[in-house]
Formats: C-alpha cells, sequence, structure tokens
C-alpha cells in the first residue's frame, strides 16, 4: 500500500520540485550575477556560479555592491527604508488593532454599517486615490518629507478587517471574567486580547512590512530630494542609469530582496500559523 501510495504521488512530488527550481533559479541567477565582474556577466555558456571566463576559476567581487552603495546612493536608501519601515509598521499595527478591537468588542450606533462602509472602500481602485492623497498631504506640509511616507499609511482596512475576524473568534468570556475582576476596556485589550493575538498580529506586521519595504507608487509621487528616496525608488533610479550594466542592478537587487528573504525565513511559521488561525471561528 505504501509502495503504491507513493507512486501515485511521484507526480505531484515532482511538479512541485519543478515548480520550486523556477522560483529559485531566478533568485540564484541574480545573486551570482551580482558577484560577477563586468566581464564575466555575458558568456557563450552561461554560469550560476561567478567564473572567470578566461581561466574557469572562481571568482566573485564586492566590487558591484561598493559601487551601488557609495556610488549609486543605495546604502542611503535601505536605511530610509528601514526607518521608515520601523516607525510606520508598529504604529500602523497599534492603529489598526484598536480600530479592528472597537469594530469586533465595542457596541456602537452604527458600527456594522461604518464597518462595510470600510470595505466597500477596499473596491476603489487605490491609483484613483491618488490625486486626494498627493492633496492632503501637502495641504499638511508633509510633501517631500519623510512623514508624508508614513503618516498617509498609518492605517489599513484589510489589517482591520484580518484582526476584527481574529478578535471575534475569540471566547467573549474571557472578556466578561476580566471586567468582573474590575477591567477596563484598555486592560482588557492590551493584557487580554493582544496577548491571544500573537499569530495574526505576526501576519499583518510582517506583510507590512514587507508592503511597505518593496512600495515605490507612493515615494515616487511623494518624493523629490534624492537624500530621501527608499531602496525600491533608488532602485528604479538605479536601472535607468546602469542600464547597460546588469551586474550592478543584480547587487542593487540583492541588496532590496535579501532582508524580505530573511524575515519569510525566519517568520514562515508563524505566518502560517497566523494565516490558519484568522479562518477560525468560536
Amino acid at each position: 500500500m505504501k509502495a503504491a501510495r507513493k507512486v501515485r504521488l511521484a507526480p505531484i512530488y515532482i511538479a512541485l520540485v519543478l515548480l520550486a527550481l523556477v522560483s529559485v533559479v531566478p533568485f540564484l541567477w541574480m545573486l551570482a550575477t551580482s558577484f560577477k565582474h563586468g566581464s564575466d556577466v555575458y558568456t557563450k555558456v552561461p554560469s550560476l556560479l561567478p567564473l572567470d571566463r578566461k581561466t574557469g576559476e572562481f571568482s566573485p567581487t564586492l566590487e558591484n555592491y561598493d559601487h551601488v552603495l557609495e556610488v549609486s546612493g543605495l546604502g542611503q536608501a535601505f536605511v530610509n527604508s528601514v526607518w521608515v519601515c520601523l516607525i510606520l509598521v508598529p504604529a500602523k499595527l497599534l492603529v489598526d488593532a484598536l480600530a479592528a478591537y472597537a469594530f469586533a468588542r465595542i457596541p456602537f450606533p452604527g458600527r456594522d454599517k461604518l464597518f462595510v462602509v470600510l470595505l466597500a472602500g477596499m473596491m476603489v481602485p487605490t491609483i484613483t486615490l491618488l490625486v486626494p492623497r498627493i492633496h492632503v498631504t501637502q495641504s499638511l506640509g508633509m510633501f517631500d518629507s519623510g512623514w508624508g511616507l508614513i503618516l498617509p499609511n498609518i492605517a489599513s482596512v484589510l489589517d482591520i478587517f484580518l484582526l476584527r475576524q481574529f478578535f471575534m473568534s475569540l471566547p467573549a468570556e474571557l472578556e466578561e471574567a476580566a471586567r468582573i475582576d474590575g477591567a477596563g476596556r484598555m486592560q482588557i485589550f492590551w493584557r487580554i486580547i493582544i496577548p491571544l493575538s500573537k499569530p495574526v498580529l505576526a501576519v499583518v506586521t510582517i506583510t507590512s512590512f514587507i508592503f511597505h519595504w518593496n512600495d515605490l507608487v507612493w515615494p515616487l509621487v511623494v518624493l523629490n530630494d534624492p537624500e530621501l528616496y527608499t531602496l525600491p525608488l533608488a532602485l528604479q533610479q538605479l536601472a535607468s542609469s546602469e542600464s547597460g550594466r546588469s551586474y550592478y542592478i543584480m547587487a542593487g537587487a540583492t541588496l532590496a530582496v535579501v532582508p524580505v528573504i530573511v524575515v519569510l525565513l525566519i517568520f514562515q511559521r508563524r505566518i502560517m500559523q497566523g494565516i490558519a488561525f484568522t479562518g477560525l471561528k468560536s
């Protein structure tokens, strides 16, 4: 029986391996190209390793990274992206969690109707809201500044929806017991709701980090000063200025991708747990 089952599953495993290769090979090619000398990139026989085209020896170089970090300004852009994410992601998580708790646990007039209006807002294409967001940002004096990147993105309807669904799945008896002991709303939120919601909070945190780390459109619109450029914006500028030097572009792309991959590898279990928990019902 076990042998027959393995035979039936073999095509599935083969298909999964092929799909994994299709996904992984471009990343390996990008990484290898980022360590190659300019003369070793375009060869008759392609190689995933940084080999010298004349001797065939293993010959990696860090000059590409030195160039993109110092000459192309990706170093400053990397720092800008880090501090924007360090401020924006925790602040966004706090605002979304408080809003989701109110929609899930605090009865007030028009609560459900207001939540439906928020969900309906998700149906509006993001690009159509670009001009109003620019106008508001300019009116508040935040255009071409770091706060112009942070404050307009301080809340997310999708994250509020995910958090609300999870908060609603938590047993109401926990809050009732806390109220009997004299706990207020904020005490219940911080001491009961938040500790029990770590899986979904991890998902929202990681997805928010990935989105804002890779965001190009809003920084492209709101920033004019090259000293404030985030990594995707600096990488686009690098791709335009070094269009014939793929090894520089690949070095910059590696710098942009590696932090995201590291975060996903470290927290992949929490991501899967959180996605599973958001679908549970009480």
